[in-house]
């Protein structure tokens, strides 16, 4: 993930120490009921498509932005399915994030399915019943997206 000039900006005071960032999930879904998923650059592996917003961006718009500059793939955003503190993530060069992930089931609505820019390797379609090898975080959320239930969230820590 490119990290974004804000944050750049903010890590030339901050330095390494702990950032509370947004972060946003899509799960497109196509006309065909497959979901839409990218081969990270830096990591190699399969996952769902997602980024930080920009200051003042709503986290919907920064779905399909993230969609789009990621994958050519046009869609729209249709309902918040997952909401989740995730835990602090230390990156090999030191800097420490922890992101508050909104994640947002989303429909297709035009573009084809190609790399866009330097986060991926590739994309891909793919049933939901074939989906490559995921990480948990992955596979979640899009179980959440797949669900007609109200948003998740983690009740554990509700009174």
């Amino acid at each position: 993930m490119a990290t974004p000039d804000f944050i750049r900006t903010l890590r030339a005071s901050a330095g390494t120490q702990l950032l509370w960032l947004p972060g946003v999930t899509a799960i497109p879904f196509d006309d065909d009921g497959r979901v839409l998923l990218g081969r990270r650059a830096d990591t190699g592996t399969w996952s769902v498509i997602g980024g930080i917003p920009d200051p003042g961006e709503q986290p919907a718009a920064c779905a399909v932005r993230e969609v789009y500059e990621e994958t050519a793939v046009r869609c729209v955003a249709e309902r918040v399915v997952l909401v989740q503190a995730l835990d602090p993530f230390t990156y090999p060069n030191g800097d420490t994030c922890q992101f508050m992930d909104i994640t947002f089931r989303c429909r297709a609505v035009g573009g084809e399915a190609r790399v866009n820019d330097d986060e991926s390797l590739e994309v891909g379609w793919f049933a939901v019943d074939a989906l490559p090898e995921l990480r948990e975080f992955a596979r979640f959320r899009i179980k959440q997206a797949m669900a007609d239930a109200p948003t998740w969230f983690d009740p554990s820590n509700t009174l």
